[in-house]
């Protein structure tokens, strides 16, 4: 009996049934264009690994799991996944110990289920390089996929300019009937402007069957989740798309060009979120916070404002301009012009600069006025003893 034989004669679950879902990030490649030793899925975007921001897409989701499959780098991503833990769901890593394409990773992944594990579970995959993925939208892939009864959904998206992408090509009926490679695609398919992501939903019973049908690639003797689609096209199986509402929520992220791309969006993003939650930022192009960083209501961040790590800032204080905190705590009301600082406590009411440097440690009491003159810092009001007050 064949895959689908068997799937047709289990049938969907029965109304009321849910099917678990589980979640796979692919984050095992070398990522060779970024020159780095770092594997790339730890490149820091605001502050946070690259994979980091992946497992926050995945917060979204009601998940029984969550796998990494790892393999460059597999000891220092391990230990980073371990110490960052999943916000999503518990988190379970397993290495890929050669590098043979992602549906080889998908098969090694799927190494960490029983098969036991209900038959009509499904299963989102993500890589670990898209760290704009928002967490509604793979909700509603999720919503999508189980609506259609669909054995697979992928993710695609509308570009103007599609080059250096898989077109997604359908079949008469418009479900998608596979994904064809730029340097594989005809004339007719290059005028395609629906790509697609590397993000997919899909019924994990049908899965592991398919993923035992592909072939390598003869030039580099890989194995791509991409012809999965065609697979399952092929026996039968109904496959669907969604849209990403933002093209740009898919995007991989490759290179140093990219990642430079890809902060200045989730930076945007942050700022955004913090005036919203009454934050005054007078040139938000030119502010840059950390998403682990904390911000009262009425603060105001003037240009050049640059918070970091553990940060903390409380109602009323005005920061900038050209101030440089790192896992500082700042009072309310608080002024601090022109300075930098790391691992200091700013009293509430107290007056920092301009052109102040606390060394580390240092401890501004409420109210104090620190300010460099002739070479030295003067002092106005109290500073508890023992402070260490440098130029």
């Amino acid at each position: 009996m064949s895959y689908y034989d068997r799937d047709v004669e289990m049938g969907r679950p029965v109304a009321g049934e849910q099917p678990k879902l589980s979640a796979v990030v692919l984050a095992a490649g070398e990522g060779t264009r970024m020159h780095s030793a770092r594997p790339k899925p730890l490149h820091r975007l605001c502050g946070r690994p690259m994979v980091m921001w992946v497992l926050q897409a995945l917060g979204g989701l009601d998940l029984s799991r969550v796998v990494v499959v790892v393999g460059h780098g597999s000891t220092r991503m391990t230990k980073a996944l371990a110490e960052a833990g999943s916000p999503a769901a518990p988190l379970e890593v397993v290495e890929q110990p050669e590098q043979r394409g992602t549906g080889d990773a998908l098969s090694v992944a799927l190494t960490a289920f029983h098969e036991d594990d209900g038959e009509m579970d499904d299963l989102v995959v993500l890589p670990g390089d898209t760290p704009l993925l928002r967490p509604g939208t793979l909700a509603a892939l999720v919503a999508a996929h189980r609506a259609s009864s669909a054995a697979a959904t992928l993710l695609t998206a509308r570009l103007d300019d599609p080059s250096g992408y898989g077109r997604v090509v359908r079949s008469r009926d418009g479900r998608v009937s596979g994904i064809v490679e730029e340097a594989d695609a005809t004339e007719e398919q290059l005028a395609i402007d629906e790509v697609g992501t590397s993000i997919y939903a899909f019924r994990r019973s049908v899965l592991a069957p398919a993923l035992r049908r592909l072939s390598p690639d003869k030039a580099q003797r890989e194995y791509y989740l991409t012809d999965v689609i065609s697979v399952l096209h092929g026996a039968g199986y109904p496959v669907i798309s969604m849209v990403a509402p933002e093209p740009t929520e898919a995007s991989g992220v490759n290179d140093r060009c990219q990642l430079a791309g890809a902060e200045a969006v989730l930076r945007g993003r942050i700022n955004d979120r913090w005036m919203r939650r009454g934050v005054t930022m007078l040139d938000p192009r030119h502010t840059y916070l950390d998403s682990t960083v904390e911000l009262g209501e009425d603060v105001t961040l003037f240009p050049g404002t640059i918070l970091q790590g553990s940060t903390r800032v409380a109602t009323g204080a005005e920061l900038g301009p050209n101030t440089h905190l790192i896992d500082c705590t700042v009072g309310a009301r608080a002024q601090v012009r022109a300075t930098s600082a790391e691992k200091v406590v700013i009293g509430e009411d107290a007056r920092v600069g301009p052109w102040a440097w606390l060394a580390p440690g240092t401890v501004v009491a409420p109210g104090s006025v620190i300010r460099p003159e002739m070479g030295a810092y003067s002092l106005e009001g109290e500073a508890p003893s023992g402070t260490d007050l440098e130029t």
